[in-house]
């Protein structure tokens, strides 16, 4: 016989959380609560299409950098001679499973590719990678310019 908790639906989770409030964050706190963090996801345009990778990251004061390898689908968004950049999105939180308490970020900005041997040595002594990568050779450097963040309490 299985347990009955094995059993539990998205729904039967649903009615054990009471509704959250959502309160909006300054763009301060946004960016503070953002370098609390290693990991997000980055949206950006592949083919035509919205593309979303999850990255490690670090906060260069309010910039967001997300290292490159070569080979990488990320590589090949921003050429390192583009001096305009892409529009990107980066998104982080911190959502408690259960309690549904915690923050998201969201920042759009312009992605412009570091290829300065002095930054990416810099960088890559305070970024881990999460996966099994060569070194980082390459980074991108996101300027926010529109930064959404809320806090879910109860």
């Amino acid at each position: 016989m299985q347990d009955e908790a094995t059993h539990r639906t998205v729904d039967d989770h649903r009615e054990a959380v009471a509704p959250r409030r959502m309160t909006r964050l300054h763009r301060a706190e946004a960016l503070r609560l953002l370098g609390s963090v290693s990991l997000g996801r980055i949206v950006f345009t592949q083919h035509a299409l919205p593309a979303v990778r999850p990255v490690n990251h670090l906060m260069d004061g309010d910039d967001i950098i997300v290292q490159l390898h070569d080979g990488a689908t990320l590589t090949s968004i921003v050429a390192p001679s583009d001096a305009i950049g892409v529009v990107v999105a980066y998104e982080a939180d911190v959502i408690d499973p259960d309690t549904h308490i915690g923050w998201s970020v969201v920042v759009t900005g312009y992605a412009h590719r570091v290829t300065d041997p002095g930054e990416l040595a810099r960088f890559a002594a305070r970024l881990r990678p999460w996966i099994d990568h060569p070194d980082m050779n390459a980074a991108l450097r996101i300027q926010p310019d529109l930064v959404t963040g809320l806090q879910l309490t109860t």
